[in-house]
Parts: C-alpha cells; structure tokens; sequence
C-alpha cells in the first residue's frame, strides 16, 4: 500500500518506455519522422480502423474530426453535457452550433432518446444537426449502435469522443466484439493519451477512421491545409518546370489548416505504451471490482457508477455515486477532509451547458439526468500502480468523512 499522496490519476512509465523516447532522441527525426507512421499503424490494427491519424492532443483530435466533416456556420453537433469542454468546443472552432443533450443521471451516457430530444430542440431553433458527438465516460461506450441507427436514419456522422476509452471494447446484437475506434458504424473516433488517460504519450491524441477521403483531409488540416501531391496543383505555374515536371519544394494550400503535429518523442512513447495497453485495461479493471465489492456496505450513500451492457471498459475514471444531502456534507467538505487524508479526488464534470460561454449563447437549459449525475460525481484514484491495499485506504477513508464506517 502507498502511503503517499494518491491522485486521481497517474501514468505508468516502465524503463522500456523511457529507452524509447531516449533513441528517439538519439536519432534523426524528433518530429515528422517514422516513428509517427510507426504509432499510427500500431493504433490502426489495435482499433481495427482502416486509418489512424496522429495529433497533438485530445481536444486536436476532435477539431480536426469536425474540419473534417466541413462543418461550418449553419451547422449543429449534438453533445451530451456532460464532457470535457473540448468536445462543445470543438464544434465552435468551426462555426457549428453546439445543441446540448441529456445524459443517464447513473452512467453519465448520452441516450438515444436524450439525442433524439437535442435534435427536436435543435431543429426548433432553426439548426442543421449534422453529427452526434457520443462520449464514451469514463472509459465506458454508450450505445453506439442504438445512436448510429438513429444517426443513419437521419443522414448524421457519428463523431467517437473516445478520449476515455482506448481499450474498450463492444458487442454488438451478434455478439461480435469490435474495439472502441473501429469505426464500424462508420464516422470518427477521437482518442487523448494525455498522462492520465489509459496509456500516455505526455500529450497526444489520434482520429481513426475507415473512410479515405476524410483521413486525408485529416492529415491536410493537421499540417496548416498544405498539399505535396504535384497532381493535386491548380496553379500549373507555381507548381510545374516548363517541361512539365513538378518542382520538388513546392506546397499549396486549398484551405487554411493548423499545426497538430504529434511529435515524434510523443509518438515512440505512445508506441511503447500501446503494447501495454491490455495490462494496463486489466489492472485497471481489477481495481473496478474491488472498489465495487467495497463499496457495497456504504449503499445508499455511496454507489459506484452505473455499469453498461454488453461493453468492457478500459477504464479511465472511478467515479462513485454520492448522496451528499443524506451524508449531510458538501462535496467540498468531503475532497478537503479526503485530500488531508492523503487521497486526491476530482469531480468529472460540470455540465457544459452550464458554463458561462454556453449559457449565454443558449440561455439557460434543463437537463436533469447531467444535473442529477454532477450533484453525485465524485472521481476516485484509478491507475495501474496501484495496489488493492490502496482501494481499501481509499474506501476506509471515504466510509470515514461521510459517516459511514
């Protein structure tokens, strides 16, 4: 057992993962080099997508999914409310309306049916939905076959946040496991590999996909709009000696994109890590269980999160349930007497529709399943070097600060 600080988060870096960044930079190529490609195919047969595309980070990633797309002024996304605020603002980025769903208040999951309420509110105000942006919290995956069926029916793109979620995997009505990011109901699948997410590359993030034609247009946008292709020129002048052959130095740029590079010291580390993603989704896994076994006795006060079917989580967050009214103690009171207890909580999240950018573009929204999960979140520490004797200071210190030892 730890006796020192526990976040609620940590990356696990092994010797080997060091040894790779370290002949990285023992190399030729820091950025823009082989070992991009290398993590890229490493992620592409990992997910099962056909197209892996390496950037800069997370919230990159789903800029990037939405450019894309070509969304634009005119255009809306729906996004559950409960998220970081990259996967709203990510839709802002380019123009696009941000319509707001609901989420079950024990999973923290957008629904078909909180997509479907998003849509008619959209559609009231006059909004082109164009794609559904369903984030897998937690590391669990919502119903992506319910929402890509609804998606399809509509002529919408599903956009993956799986920033939670890489590892996970699910099944579907066949009983046919894909991974998370395959992409199998076609769209986008956003992933993070910041230090706390399941495997880590510092900052980094990727966007798989099974369609060509947006692949390409990711790698376009991700270095600042540039094409190389000499057959792909419209200024025959700039591009072309008199005789016709292209000029080896020459880019164009059809339209602006940004720097989203993911290095490549970045990416060996990714790469190193990747190989190590079942152990560390098993560890993780591990650690669930037991929290859940000792969290039993403290029901009703404390739940673990909902869990869902026919999915299995690379878990990313613990988040247990609390019932601060009936302990009788603010969510503040709590995280303050914990962390003097050694433990590092975080609250995941506040619903985006609530914050102050949002609330004065839309007014004030009503979604009682986001409000109702927030009132109760409470992040936990989950990471792979932790031993269960951590789960039980975790747990004995949470039972002690709501008065349910």
């Amino acid at each position: 057992m730890s006796t020192g600080f526990l976040p609620y988060g940590r990356q696990s870096i092994d010797e080997d993962d060091i040894a790779a960044v370290a002949a990285v930079l023992r190399g030729d190529w820091l950025t823009q080099g082989p070992a991009v490609e290398a993590f890229e195919r490493a992620l592409a047969v990992r997910t099962g997508a056909a197209h892996a595309v390496a950037c800069a980070n997370g919230t990159a990633a789903l800029h990037l999914a939405c450019l894309a797309l070509g969304l634009g002024p005119g255009d809306a996304v729906v996004v559950p409310s409960i998220t970081f605020l990259a996967t709203a603002n990510a839709a802002r980025y380019v123009g696009a309306e941000v319509a707001f769903a609901d989420v079950d208040p024990d999973t923290g999951l957008m629904r078909v049916e909180d997509a479907a309420a998003a849509v008619a509110r959209a559609g009231a105000k006059g909004w082109r939905v164009r794609a559904l942006a369903s984030v897998h919290f937690a590391g669990q995956a919502a119903d992506l076959a319910g929402l890509a069926e609804f998606a399809q029916a509509r002529g919408l793109v599903l956009i993956e946040d799986a920033c939670h979620a890489v590892g996970t995997r699910t099944c579907d009505v066949e009983g046919r496991w894909a991974e998370v990011g395959a992409c199998r109901h076609g769209g986008l699948a956003a992933f993070s590999f910041h230090p706390v997410k399941t495997i880590a590359a510092g900052e980094g993030g990727a966007v798989t996909t099974n369609d060509a034609a947006l692949a390409e247009r990711l790698r376009r946008f991700r270095n600042h709009g540039m094409v190389r292709e000499a057959e792909r020129f419209s200024d025959p002048e700039l591009g072309f000696e008199a005789d016709g052959t292209a000029r080896p130095w020459v880019y164009e740029m059809p339209e602006p994109g940004f720097n989203y590079r993911l290095t490549d010291i970045q990416s060996a580390l990714a790469l190193s890590q990747i190989g190590k993603l079942d152990g560390f989704a098993a560890r993780r896994q591990e650690l669930m269980d037991l929290y859940a076994r000792r969290l039993e006795p403290l029901a009703p006060l404390v739940r673990p999160l909902g869990r869902v079917e026919g999915c299995r989580p690379a878990w990313h967050l613990c988040v247990a349930l609390v019932d601060f009214a009936a302990v009788g103690r603010s969510r503040s009171a709590v995280m303050t007497d914990l962390r003097a207890r050694g433990i590092g909580t975080q609250v995941h999240y506040l619903p985006v529709h609530r914050q102050p950018y949002y609330r004065d573009r839309y007014g004030t929204l009503a979604l009682p399943g986001a409000d109702g999960f927030y009132a109760r979140a409470l992040t936990l520490p989950l990471f792979p070097a932790m031993a269960d004797a951590d789960v039980d200071r975790v747990i004995d210190a949470l039972a002690e600060v709501v008065g349910a030892a």
